[in-house]
């Protein structure tokens, strides 16, 4: 399984939990961090949560390991390691106040939808 195999089932579990606005981006090249970010928001803690546990639980079942998790209790903005994929699930607020997607504006959009 590539990266991008795991970005894309990232993108579409979150989009599972009726996620705002996900992104699939293309940073290889921008960024040493990772090749891909998956982007996303809920509307609620509760929903936030509820996209990150499927994620989770989406990239486990294909046999992918989850490094790291940051921010769940607080569900304002939860940082996901997938190693070369890294998955930021946003409060909305949050996202609209951080806006890192312009910080990422030089990257490819990638489309995650089959």
């Amino acid at each position: 399984m590539t990266e991008l195999d795991i970005a894309k089932i990232a993108a579409r579990a979150a989009d599972d939990k009726k996620a705002q606005k996900v992104m699939l981006l293309d940073i290889q090249g921008l960024s040493v961090i990772a090749d891909y970010f998956v982007i996303c928001h809920g509307n609620s803690e509760p929903q936030v949560q509820a996209i990150v546990d499927n994620i989770k639980d989406s990239v486990e079942e294909a046999g992918a390991t989850i490094k790291g998790r940051e921010g769940y209790d607080d569900a304002r903005w939860v940082l996901m390691d997938l190693g070369d994929v890294v998955v930021h699930v946003f409060h909305r607020d949050e996202r609209e106040f951080y806006n890192i997607e312009r910080l990422w504006k030089d990257a490819r959009v990638v489309e995650f939808e089959e």
